[in-house]
């Protein structure tokens, strides 16, 4: 959250919205407006570069020319899209999901996580969260009154000297097991995982899994990347019936159908847990989006004959070997995503010049901050710095890294490719 002067705050804001830097949002854009290079090719954010699916497009046009689909729907969502997410997912799940009682839609996957945080967690609860995190998770337990336990992935040995794979980024289940105590109450998932790319092993789940059973911990699985895995993907909830009935699975239409501003996501997971994250919900915005629903529901119901599951996979495949080429060209490591459509690259090799001027808000943060502002200032590409996914004990970890999102046209991929080339000068 950007900062406030003292003497423009009249009032004393809570806690939970204060933040103590600069987040990387504003940071990025600060440069992006300030780069001499214009027009910047923003590789930063994770929204796409191109429109849904005429499919769903026209569905949304239709809907909006029905009156019942431009009032509030059901807190818990429409009918229809809740039946076809259920019936979509059912046999992913190896079982049948109840569309009344097992699903429930909310404003945006995001809004979705912290329904779950707010219907579950209490001031002293603790929720067990990997780094890198996706930032919102944090200020979402915030919200909520919840204490944060970190559990590491570690980066690939040879991450700085050679391609990797994102499954090489490993977790340790001791350090997993360390970080649960008596209050702690949930721990969030993220398969495929944003910013790594990693799709967490059969052998990893089933570890996470048993360790949720025994101490009687909620698993929150924020799979919304599900529909882009680039290998075999496993959900966690399908295991054993033991852990599905401690497991919340968390989904998003707009990652699915290239729509991320229509704010439609979804959960799933047993009855009894689904409840109390739509009664959270319901309090927080009571209801979602109506015609966007409809069409969304539309996507669901026909996706799979139209065969939009495996073009959208096998297009962002193909992005992922576009764009990495240039690190190929390059001799710059990345590490190879195995689904999602960030690419974490690594900048080792690039030297910063040493009399180069930062701001100071940059000039305090990890060497990724800097590489970022530099990209941004020199060669008119945003990226985004990692370490803000990391507790400041372990951003060392990805202090040369920097993520890249893919999910853009093939001429914008290409821009940003021929301008990186300007990175050789700085190479050694």
């Amino acid at each position: 959250m950007s900062s406030i002067p003292k003497q423009q705050v009249r009032f004393r804001p809570a806690s939970r919205v204060v933040g103590q830097q600069q987040d990387v949002w504003t940071t990025i854009n600060e440069a992006a407006t300030a780069s001499p290079v214009q027009p910047i090719i923003n590789m930063g954010q994770g929204f796409f570069g191109y429109n849904p699916p005429k499919f769903i497009t026209d569905a949304a046009k239709e809907a909006l020319d029905r009156v019942d689909c431009n009032q509030y729907s059901p807190t818990k969502g429409r009918p229809r899209l809740k039946k076809a997410i259920a019936k979509a997912y059912s046999p992913l799940f190896g079982r049948d999901i109840d569309p009344e009682t097992e699903v429930t839609i909310t404003t945006g996957a995001n809004e979705g996580i912290l329904s779950a945080l707010m219907g579950f967690i209490e001031a002293g609860d603790e929720v067990v969260v990997f780094e890198p995190f996706f930032d919102q998770y944090i200020s979402n337990i915030g919200m909520a009154g919840g204490v944060i336990r970190y559990a590491p992935l570690h980066p690939p040995k040879n991450g700085a000297t050679e391609v990797s794979s994102a499954g090489d980024w490993s977790i340790n289940m001791a350090e997993v097991e360390k970080a649960i105590t008596p209050k702690t109450k949930m721990i969030i998932l993220n398969t495929p995982h944003n910013p790594v790319g990693k799709i967490f092993s059969k052998t990893e789940l089933q570890a996470i899994g048993d360790l949720c059973v025994k101490h009687n911990i909620i698993i929150l699985s924020d799979e919304v990347y599900d529909r882009l895995p680039f290998i075999p993907f496993t959900r966690i909830a399908t295991l054993s019936p033991a852990i599905a009935a401690q497991t919340l699975t968390v989904g998003s239409a707009g990652k699915n159908f290239y729509c991320t501003g229509w704010r439609v996501g979804y959960l799933m997971g047993p009855a009894d847990l689904i409840h109390y994250v739509a009664a959270a919900h319901t309090r927080i915005c009571f209801s979602s989006v109506s015609p966007l629903q409809e069409a969304a529901a539309v996507g669901f119901e026909r996706a799979e004959e139209l065969g939009f599951w495996e073009q959208s996979r096998k297009e962002m495949m193909g992005k992922v070997e576009r764009f990495c080429a240039v690190f190929e060209e390059l001799g710059l490591p990345y590490s190879k995503p195995e689904g999602g459509y960030f690419v974490l690259a690594n900048f080792a090799r690039v030297n910063l010049p040493d009399d180069y001027e930062f701001p100071a808000h940059v000039a305090e943060r990890p060497r990724d901050f800097k590489l970022a502002w530099f990209l941004i200032m020199e060669l008119g590409v945003a990226a985004i710095p990692p370490t803000e996914f990391y507790t400041k004990e372990n951003m060392w970890m990805a202090e040369d890294w920097l993520r890249f999102a893919i999910c853009k046209e093939d001429d914008v991929l290409d821009g940003a490719k021929e301008r990186l080339r300007g990175l050789k000068k700085y190479m050694s």
